[in-house]
């Protein structure tokens, strides 16, 4: 209670310069100067998904205001729940899956299905966070076997009478009506979630959510008016959501080869994030801060700092168009 909490996504790295390197002002653009029609082709949208519709459905009706040819969403909200649900424009679609490690925050409504001691529910709640077993509930989108997710904080914000308002953290995956029915069996009486919003996924949170119709009359406002200004508080350039893991800087002189599939060699570095470690998936970035591709580290931040050759990165899926930046690589 009034202690800041914490997600993996706002975990602080050292950004570590490897080597010394310019970039070219006549290739590529800054994420921050992108036009209205470029976000439209890599943006993020945080929309305050109502309660009724599928997740998907609101996908789909982004997709017709916004006129686009690809959306899709991140951290699928069951009818009922509201709130947070990142929706992702043409390319940045790729991008979505970083959320999986940024963390997610919810508030929840759980109803306790008989009278229990305030004192106690304190303290069973407080023994649920850090590492937990959940079993899938029996309508859940995937398969109905034991796993293990964290919590990363849980705080109770009111108790009345049976009901018991709460903050909650999350590894992404943790299902919270499944949270609300374990606590019950610890408790002793039985509980049932009554109530769920989504108030975070990383750094999209509750206070720069959009409604629906807020999308469509910033849309509106830009086609027929040609203002700009209310649309473009709502699209997010796409390396906004890559905070969610290590970054790789490289040089320009790199980011064509990776675009036409590449691994990413050591001499293309230029700077690096602290503690990536083997295996971990990493934002390959451009010096203007542009999102070239994830990929997976093969060496720690020591090793690539220390070696001068080999590769350092197996790329998993790539961002920037070809030709963004020269193709150096074909003459080598």
């Amino acid at each position: 209670m009034g202690k800041e909490r914490f997600l993996p996504i706002d975990q602080k790295r050292e950004r570590i310069r490897k080597v010394d390197a310019t970039t070219n002002p006549f290739y590529g653009k800054k994420p921050s100067e992108r036009s209205i029609e470029e976000l439209l082709q890599d943006g993020i949208i945080n929309l305050d998904k109502p309660p009724g519709p599928t997740s998907h459905q609101v996908d789909v009706w982004v997709k017709e205001v916004l006129e686009v040819d690809k959306t899709g969403h991140a951290g699928t909200l069951d009818p009922k729940v509201t709130g947070v649900l990142p929706i992702g424009i043409g390319r940045a679609t790729r991008a979505l899956s970083v959320l999986l490690k940024a963390g997610k925050e919810y508030i929840a409504v759980m109803a306790l299905h008989g009278d229990v001691d305030e004192d106690k529910i304190y303290s069973t709640c407080k023994n649920f966070v850090g590492n937990i077993i959940q079993l899938p509930p029996v309508r859940s989108a995937v398969r109905r076997v034991k796993r293990r997710r964290r919590i990363y904080y849980l705080d109770i914000l009111e108790i009345e009478g049976r009901n018991v308002l709460f903050r909650v953290g999350c590894q992404a995956g943790t299902y919270i009506r499944t949270l609300c029915v374990d606590i019950g069996k610890k408790l002793g009486c039985g509980a049932h979630l009554r109530e769920l919003r989504r108030t975070r996924s990383g750094h999209l949170r509750e206070e720069n959510s959009a409604i629906l119709q807020d999308v469509k009359d910033a849309y509106v406002f830009w086609k027929e008016d040609g203002d700009e200004r209310e649309l473009r508080k709502l699209l997010f350039p796409m390396e906004y959501i890559l905070d969610a893991v290590p970054k790789i800087i490289i040089r320009d002189s790199a980011a064509d080869a990776i675009c036409h599939g590449a691994d990413l060699a050591i001499p293309g570095v230029v700077e690096i994030d602290s503690g990536i470690k083997k295996g971990d998936t990493i934002a390959i970035m451009t010096l203007k801060g542009e999102g070239v591709a994830l990929a997976k580290s093969l060496l720690t931040t020591e090793e690539i700092l220390q070696k001068d050759t080999g590769l350092c990165a197996r790329l998993q899926r790539v961002f920037m168009k070809k030709g963004t930046y020269p193709d150096v690589w074909r003459k080598h």
